[in-house]
């Protein structure tokens, strides 16, 4: 098959196909890799919010009109379907996704994983006019000629089998990189979290000189792998099988690999997703040496995607009456969805509560069940009520987020105002985000390097209540655009941590929140509408996209 790298190297495939003349101030030719892409409903490629972020960017690069493409991966079962056992709790389904509307790109090239030097990786592009984004090329190993464990490489997101998450960051970085130099090459190669690190190696034993940066996306150890160098170097890791000297020189810390050690240290620029995670991360990596500066260029989402059109108008015009009635609409569409999944009617009249996000023991997404006695309390209050729903998804194999999950489930069954949705992806969080009055946010303090959710939840006049975490503390006013627990000692036991914020919350909901929005509907109207005053455009990835251009990708003068 006549598809191999130096076969279209000079043909017509070696071009970017942007449908727009690249805008001059943005003419660096950057290719983004990524494991995770969350552009549509219909294109399962994420788990969270990594995709979540990576999608929005690609779509304001498409808008502005950047000389980018992004690299991701395609997965053939997607991360995972979340359904319902017998009794309502969670059940992982794997189904195999098609998509007709991408289109096979004709790149073909080879990597090595383990001893099978010929895994072939093909290229399939998401073209700019389907969803609205730069070309982004999804690499899968499921292809004719190889064999059958080549071809489970790109089954599962986030593969809970050690070997295959290693080939999958094989094939996302030299597989990406190869995919890249039949494209024609990049200026900046720009790894999205340290999942396609085997990049910066291929380009280093390729003696490419370009230009190299790294986004780090969080403090949790899960988000910085590291694993063993001899394993990484017997599977192919490094592009180049190395003797056990040079693969010395490749160690960050004892006989190991750590990821964003390494991607640090090869990086030209690198960054933190918020100001508060430059300075947690900086401290994180302060004892390894010859690592690039961590500079913060703090997350955001995407506008046009996520803001509803008419909550939009009612802002522009500060008209109160279009607003509340277009929110009423909007928490019907949400209501429609409890109603069908739950056999509960929600009252739109009533204060809703949201959390959704990915479920992780940090996050706490059964804060408000750390005394039943107030959480009680706080549900069978006549003069103010309130309705409560979560959504997310847990990593499928992560038994305490599975038992939380479960437990919130079954607290929730019979009770008429609480909610607990299943199918956490783009479509159920729109809905979410622009039918809720209160976005909970809950993670413990320093732990939550940026989080984007409470950002696409207020572009739509839901008001966020939050620690005071991730991107939180650049955008809080209290009780002028938001509502933000008291600051707690990060270096207090975490029950400590938890009884005190938990404490704060129940204080917090029925002394101001509550009161507010019952007792002082323009109060509380006013505190929306400087919520998105504040949020645009500060907090869109058009701002994100464009500082991405000029700290990260530009060179120095």
């Amino acid at each position: 098959m006549e598809t191999t790298l130096d076969n279209n190297i000079n043909n017509k495939l070696a071009t970017w196909n942007h449908p727009y003349k690249v805008a001059k101030q943005f003419d660096r030719r950057t290719a983004y890799f990524s494991m995770e892409f969350a552009v549509h409903q219909g294109l399962k490629t994420y788990s969270g919010g990594l995709g979540f972020l990576a999608g929005s960017h690609m779509r304001s690069a498409f808008e502005l009109k950047q000389n980018m493409i992004g690299v991701g991966m395609l997965w053939k079962y997607g991360y995972y379907d979340q359904n319902r056992n017998r009794d309502q709790t969670l059940r992982v389904d794997f189904v195999e996704k098609n998509y007709s509307f991408l289109e096979d790109s004709g790149l073909e090239v080879e990597v090595r994983v383990n001893n099978n030097y010929q895994v072939k990786v093909r290229a399939m592009v998401l073209k700019p006019e389907v969803f609205g984004t730069v070309p982004i090329y999804f690499l899968t190993t499921d292809v004719e000629g190889n064999d059958f464990l080549s071809r489970s490489i790109c089954n599962n997101l986030y593969d809970s089998n050690q070997e295959t998450r290693v080939a999958q960051s094989i094939v996302l970085g030299i597989g990406g990189a190869k995919i890249i130099e039949a494209l024609g090459g990049a200026d900046v190669y720009h790894l999205n979290e340290g999942h396609g690190l085997p990049a910066f190696y291929h380009l280093q034993n390729q003696g490419k000189k370009v230009q190299m940066a790294f986004t780090t996306h969080t403090p949790e150890r899960a988000g910085n792998t590291e694993r063993n160098a001899y394993y990484l170097n017997n599977l192919g890791f490094f592009g180049n099988r190395f003797s056990d000297e040079e693969v010395r020189q490749k160690m960050t810390n004892g006989d190991n690999v750590n990821y964003t050690v390494a991607a640090l240290r090869f990086a030209d620029k690198a960054n933190a997703v918020s100001k508060l995670h430059a300075v947690v991360a900086a401290d994180m990596w302060k004892d390894f040496s010859g690592t690039a500066k961590i500079t913060p260029i703090t997350n955001a989402q995407n506008l046009l995607f996520w803001q509803d059109s008419e909550i939009k108008k009612a802002w522009d015009n500060k008209d109160t009456k279009a607003f509340d009635e277009r929110k009423k609409e909007l928490k019907n569409v949400l209501f429609e969805e409890v109603l069908q999944q739950t056999g509960k009617i929600f009252d739109p009249e009533v204060l809703t509560i949201v959390w959704a996000r990915r479920f992780a023991e940090y996050k706490r997404a059964d804060l408000l069940l750390r005394d039943l006695n107030r959480f009680e309390e706080l549900l069978n209050n006549a003069k103010y009520p309130v309705q409560i729903i979560w959504a997310g998804k847990p990593y499928p194999t992560d038994s305490y987020a599975m038992g939380v999950f479960n437990r919130l489930v079954g607290y929730s069954k019979y009770r008429s105002n609480l909610a607990v949705l299943t199918g956490y992806e783009i479509s159920l969080s729109s809905k979410l985000k622009k039918g809720s009055d209160v976005w909970l946010n809950t993670p413990r303090i320093t732990r939550e390097a940026s989080g984007t959710s409470g950002m696409s939840a207020a572009f739509n006049g839901s008001i966020n209540l939050s620690t005071d975490d991730g991107w939180i503390p650049e955008f809080a006013k209290n009780e002028k655009n938001c509502f933000v627990l008291p600051q707690v000692d990060y270096r207090l036991p975490t029950h400590q941590q938890d009884y005190i914020d938990s404490n704060n919350l129940y204080d917090i909901l029925m002394e101001k929140v509550l009161p507010t929005f019952y007792d002082k509907p323009k109060e509380w109207k006013k505190i929306t509408f400087k919520a998105i005053d504040d949020m645009v455009p500060t907090f869109t990835s058009a701002r994100m996209a464009k500082q991405y251009y000029k700290e990260l990708y530009l060179q120095d003068k």
